[in-house]
């Protein structure tokens, strides 16, 4: 938008430019036509009363002299004939008026036989015309008995010409140059303050909820939507945020009566006569064990939410070998084979502190939980093109069902088929968040020919340095 609107203003500052330029230019070349007419026109109007006072040889004799050195002094080409069109005097110089027929300057003939004096010339510019005619008549009213007629040359009036439009060209590009700094000013001033809001809005969509807008500048248009939108945030900060401490405040509250309830369950368990009443008893444990977990998880996410840690620079690669490392003893009692083959020396990364190892365990987790024995499961890492991250992870189990895929990482949600397996429903939800936090994200795939395939990516750090140990 800042192009555009930069652009729009050099095209008007154009425009104005040479509305502005162009009839200054037109009226410097028109004026100084002007002057050559008066100019030259003086003097044919002397040649016209020399012509008019030839009474004998010898005046005769004079007029030719007269012209021939003007001719030869401004290399003009004049012509003085009679009432009948009849040459008297003839003179030529050298340079394009000698060139120029006078006897075919027709117009400006009869005009001077009928008593006119040429009152205009084609307005001279730097390409021409190379030589104006005009032409005097002698005598006046009924007493017309010639004309003069006079090719006078127009480099000098060219060159004013050339000259005085340069000058005017060099000003209007200072002028257009100044004003493009000034455009470019008014651009940077009326744009600051919206490049700011989209940036905080990107940051606050990302879940980045202490993004605010921080620019002082602008109209004070911008400048009041600044404070509205940096209220506004605040509103949404401060609401959200008291949603999550009710959340975490009351999973946290509700630990302790749980963990002791589950303590008086696992403490009355030698009291239990055998049959139904001790399978009750061993539901009864397990489902408070599993209201145990999906508090933790609760809490988990309350916290990840909150978005309380800052982003920072860390090595992937180290990160998944080393809980791939730590699975290993869980996939093996498991009857699983866990394989991560040609893992990168260095992967970095910029995200939430951990986050490859938190995403990382919750896919392994829920490929524990729902892959057979006797499955493969895979991680796979590597730097994409563009400079994020990428981790796979894919086994060779049941999958999903495409139309499923989609609920993998809801909270709570389960599929029909798995609604007995053991866990909170709040794993994958937790990873997606930790994802989209640091800036990356998650998604599910088929894995053909069979199984499910998770990948996420994370960005690159954002100076695009290679991580170093610290």
């Amino acid at each position: 938008m800042r192009r555009r609107l930069l652009a729009v203003l050099m095209v008007l500052m154009g425009v104005a430019a040479l509305l502005l330029c162009m009839p200054l230019a037109d009226a410097y070349a028109r004026g100084r036509t002007e002057h050559l007419l008066l100019q030259r026109r003086s003097e044919a109007v002397r040649f016209a009363d020399l012509a008019d006072r030839t009474g004998s040889e010898a005046d005769g004799a004079e007029l030719s002299a007269e012209i021939g050195r003007y001719a030869q002094l401004y290399g003009a080409s004049v012509l003085v004939v009679d009432a009948a069109g009849a040459p008297v005097a003839r003179a030529a110089g050298a340079g394009p008026a000698a060139r120029t027929p006078l006897s075919g300057a027709v117009d400006a003939r009869r005009r001077a036989l009928t008593g006119r004096s040429t009152d205009r010339l084609p307005t001279i510019r730097p390409w021409g015309p190379d030589s104006a005619v005009l032409a005097e008549p002698v005598g006046r009213d009924e007493r017309v008995s010639g004309a003069v007629l006079m090719a006078v040359p127009t480099d000098a009036a060219r060159r004013d010409v050339a000259v005085r439009w340069s000058l005017i060209a060099a000003g209007a590009v200072a002028a257009f140059a100044a004003a493009a700094l000034v455009a470019a000013g008014i651009t940077r001033w009326l744009m600051r303050p919206v490049l700011d809001l989209d940036r905080a809005v990107e940051r606050l969509a990302a879940g980045s909820l202490r993004a605010r807008a921080a620019s002082e500048t602008g109209p004070p248009e911008l400048r009041r939507l600044r404070r509205h939108f940096n209220g506004m945030a605040e509103a949404v900060a401060d609401s959200l945020g008291r949603q999550r401490d009710f959340v975490a405040d009351a999973s946290h509250q509700l630990r302790n009566p749980l963990a002791t309830l589950v303590l008086q369950l696992e403490n009355v368990e030698p009291y239990v006569a055998p049959g139904p009443g001790l399978a009750e008893h061993a539901r009864a444990l397990d489902e408070a064990e599993r209201l145990e977990e999906l508090l933790d998880g609760l809490l988990s996410l309350a916290r990840v939410e909150s978005g309380a840690a800052e982003l920072a620079d860390q090595d992937l690669a180290r990160a998944v070998r080393g809980r791939v490392e730590a699975w290993a003893p869980v996939f093996g009692a498991a009857g699983l084979e866990l394989a991560a083959d040609g893992l990168p020396r260095e992967l970095p990364v910029r995200a939430l502190p951990d986050a490859a190892g938190r995403i990382l365990d919750a896919l392994l987790d829920n490929a524990v939980k729902f892959v057979p024995r006797g499955g493969r499961v895979e991680v796979r890492a590597w730097a994409a093109p563009g400079g994020e991250a990428v981790v796979r992870v894919a086994d060779d189990g049941p999958g999903v069902p495409a139309d499923q895929l989609g609920l993998l990482t809801r909270r709570f949600a389960r599929s029909p088929e798995h609604q007995n397996v053991r866990g909170s429903g709040l794993g994958l939800a937790i990873a997606e968040e930790i994802a989209r936090i640091s800036g990356g994200r998650l998604g599910a795939a088929p894995n053909l020919p069979r199984g499910l395939a998770f990948e996420f990516r994370l960005p690159p750090p954002a100076d695009g340095q290679p991580y170093t140990e610290r």
